[in-house]
């Protein structure tokens, strides 16, 4: 074991006893965060707006701040990245963070001095969290590689302004910067394909231990690396590769394909970070659900999914949520966001410590016809079924037939690229929409009460979804295929696709 590795398991331990703050004190380090956000913001442009001065309590907060989503809060972004100071957060951020909103186009996030750090450490701690529970830091003596966007940063109001993993890429602390992979120069390489293909020819022949990124695009890694090395695992062409960094999407769907890929279950950390904010990642291996951070300059609120769209939803705080509820993610931010809705929805699965899952989008979801299926639904019930039949799925999504094509009753089209097919597609279709049946009551008195017929599967060709995303010019990267949509768009553009 090299020093790093002995140092690590120091420092592990050092990170453990903060992490245990969090694990037992959340509510009054919520408490005490939301008192040090309201007393930092009261002199800036939204302070003064919201009467932030008033504000002693979290019902005040409430009633002088809605909740906003990025267009409702772009009068006041728009100020910023204009380059006026004091608009959402003290002075100026330290970057804008370049995201693509479905609805809004371009957007960007702004990254305070206060903020950037947080994201550092919350990373950092996933990996000690991982050392001090298993006592495995060999990975640190290692090479580790991050697939991630270009750190090429432009400017925006004199502002430096990219992809957050971009941004994140000039903070990567310097006892790591050796270990690092994959170089600067073909970090910064824009298309993704050739990127990939450059990464490849550099780290064939690295000691890699560690690897992190968005699942698909490891994926597509992983099969350029098979295909050079003609064939063999990943594990036999990095054999001391041990650990697996993943965020942005849900693993469970890629999990199969990625294992077989690389030939053994590896240990996985899941993360949850955001432009936003780094909201939670895996603390232990006993566990798949997340720790949230409570203690990294954001306050929390959470909204019922249900009440999401109601003109006045319930707002709670940590204190007030249940466990096995869809919550709508609120976040405050030392950024300067305020009642901001991220747009994702999360579910307690522990209230000590308080963990979460990830269960999707709020605007992701069918409803067509009053059934509100989301994503965790879609998910369960197909990867559920896939295990029992042995079936690999490579990627799939889900939208509403309303006026079928050659009449009859409507219905849910999946989308799937499966690596192994079920031998029986209708037998395969019918057990998924069993299983979806029992996860959502409304869908069920649909199907039932025939105003749905049972849900219907199109296999798709070979790298369907990758082609998509290439002619979207949406490949690699942050880029995510929407597991659901409330209408044809996404599947309009696989039609073509379609076997």
């Amino acid at each position: 074991m090299g020093l790093k590795a002995v140092l690590s398991k120091w420092f592990a331990a050092w990170a453990n006893r903060e992490l245990e703050q969090i694990r037992h004190n959340a509510v009054q380090l919520q408490q005490a965060t939301f008192r040090q956000l309201i007393q930092q913001a009261a002199n800036t442009a939204f302070g003064h707006d919201h009467a932030f001065t008033q504000i002693k309590i979290y019902e005040d907060f409430k009633q002088r701040v809605p909740v906003r989503d990025y267009e409702d809060l772009r009068p006041y972004i728009d100020r910023v990245t204009h380059g006026e100071a004091n608009v959402l957060w003290p002075g100026k951020p330290a970057y804008l963070a370049k995201t693509s909103g479905t609805t809004s186009g371009v957007k960007y996030i702004p990254i305070s001095k206060e903020s950037m750090p947080e994201h550092i450490k919350a990373a950092r701690n996933a990996l000690l969290s991982y050392i001090h529970e298993t006592g495995k830091a060999d990975f640190v003596d290692g090479q580790m590689i991050f697939l991630q966007g270009s750190p090429i940063l432009n400017e925006k109001a004199g502002i430096a302004t990219g992809r957050l993993s971009g941004i994140v890429a000039h903070h990567v602390p310097a006892y790591l910067q050796k270990n690092r992979l994959p170089s600067y120069d073909v970090n910064c390489i824009e298309d993704w394909e050739q990127k990939v293909d450059a990464i490849v020819e550099e780290t064939y022949q690295a000691d890699m231990r560690l690897i992190s990124g968005i699942p698909p695009w490891c994926q597509m890694y992983f099969d350029r690396l098979s295909v050079k090395a003609g064939g063999k695992k990943i594990q036999d062409i990095f054999p001391n590769f041990k650990l697996f960094v993943y965020g942005g999407v849900n693993y469970e769907p890629y999990r199969t394909r990625i294992e077989e890929s690389i030939g053994f279950a590896i240990d996985t950390i899941e993360t949850y970070p955001a432009s936003e904010g780094f909201i939670a990642f895996q603390d232990t291996q006993q566990d798949k659900s997340l720790l949230l951070l409570v203690n990294s300059g954001i306050f929390y609120e959470f909204i019922p999914a249900e009440e999401y769209f109601n003109e006045h939803p319930t707002r709670l705080s940590l204190a007030e949520v249940e466990l096995n509820k869809n919550y709508a993610l609120i976040l405050n931010t030392n950024a300067g966001l305020w009642g901001y809705s991220i747009g994702d929805t999360i579910k307690f699965t522990s209230v000590n410590p308080y963990k979460i899952v990830v269960t999707g989008r709020i605007k992701h979801y069918i409803s067509a016809f009053g059934e509100h299926v989301i994503g965790e639904e879609v998910e369960q019930s197909l990867m559920g079924v896939a295990r029992q039949q042995g079936v690999d799925v490579v990627e799939f999504t889900v939208a509403p037939q309303v006026n079928p094509p050659h009449g009859g009753l409507p219905y849910h089209e999946w989308f799937i690229e499966f690596g192994k097919a079920p031998s029986d597609i209708d037998a395969f279709s019918q057990q998924v929409d069993q299983a979806l049946q029992q996860k959502n009551i409304y869908y069920t008195d649909l199907i039932t009460g025939n105003i749905l017929r049972p849900l219907v599967v199109r296999s798709m060709k070979p790298d369907s979804f990758i082609n998509m995303m290439r002619a979207k010019g949406k490949l690699g990267g942050q880029n995510k295929v929407p597991r659901l949509s409330n209408d044809r768009k996404l599947a309009d553009a696989l039609a073509d696709y379609v076997i």
